[in-house]
């Protein structure tokens, strides 16, 4: 595998200009028969997708968890996750890329909180509707084709959220949206070096809290989670990237390189050079 210096980050398959359209939409079979039926690793800044199975099946790896789609599938992609498909030719479907701006204009903070996490689930007849009509509008010419999008990802998006919601494991409401906030949190600040007690101020709750919420929803308490989510983004690093070990772990906020590595070492039972070169061959 050729490493880039940083992990390829594009706005749709392999375009890197501003993005198109208010949003964007394409059959399976168009992109990925240009592709050979895979699409290499890579991530969107500001872009999160749907990708729909309406006929066939494909494996999609979102930040190294694998998952299966066949018929009626979907798969949400939030915005900076990293992924690689390998789709079964012949299938058809829909790919669908919204911008983030599109979710950030309903003020809806839950909903942000549910679109941060990728997901899968079967399309319901409701969202099987809403991504037809998003095809039909993207491909025609009316008057006010670009309103009608808008409103019709949104709906898309809220649908695909509202299955999610009903299909993640039983958790109590507070819990589950004060895990999401920690997420979310993390997310923005993952080369601040914050500790649970930073996060906790940022969420108004004691350190305490935040652990006993994240054990809850993780199993592992909120210094271990955080210290998961900076060696999940370590290893993409690593793989996807040719900066070097100590460049990463300043980016994660390890000021000290040799604790870094120790850390990733001890977390992943790898060096970080040794979990380099098996992506390097």
């Amino acid at each position: 595998m050729k490493l880039q210096s940083q992990i390829p980050v594009f706005n749709l398959f392999g375009e890197t200009a501003s993005f198109p359209d208010v949003v964007h939409c394409e059959r399976i079979w168009d992109r990925a028969r240009l592709h050979d039926w895979k699409i290499a690793p890579h991530r969107h800044r500001q872009m999160m997708q749907i990708f729909f199975v309406e006929q066939g099946a494909a494996r999609i790896r979102v930040d190294g968890v694998s998952s299966r789609l066949e018929d009626g599938d979907f798969q949400f992609i939030p915005a900076q996750s990293v992924h690689d498909l390998e789709i079964v030719r012949g299938s058809e479907g829909l790919v669908l890329s919204f911008p983030v701006a599109l979710v950030a204009a309903l003020h809806n903070t839950g909903l942000e909180r549910r679109l941060a996490r990728s997901f899968v689930a079967q399309a319901d007849a409701r969202v099987r509707l809403v991504l037809r009509q998003i095809a039909t509008t993207f491909a025609g010419t009316d008057t006010y084709r670009d309103s009608l999008l808008v409103g019709l990802a949104q709906t898309a998006l809220a649908a695909s959220a509202e299955i999610a919601a009903r299909s993640a494991e039983a958790m109590e409401p507070l819990q589950e949206r004060r895990m999401l906030e920690f997420d979310r949190l993390l997310v923005e600040h993952l080369a601040a070096g914050w500790g649970a007690a930073e996060f906790a101020l940022a969420m108004s709750i004691t350190p305490g809290h935040l652990s006993r919420i994240c054990r809850g929803a993780t199993g592992q308490s909120a210094s271990r989670h955080i210290e998961a989510a900076r060696m999940t983004e370590a290893g993409r690093l690593l793989a996807f990237t040719r900066l070097s070990v100590a460049e990463i772990g300043y980016r994660l906020g390890y000021a000290d390189p040799p604790y870094f590595s120790r850390r990733f070492r001890e977390a992943t039972g790898e060096t970080p050079s040794q979990y380099r070169s098996r992506y390097s061959g």
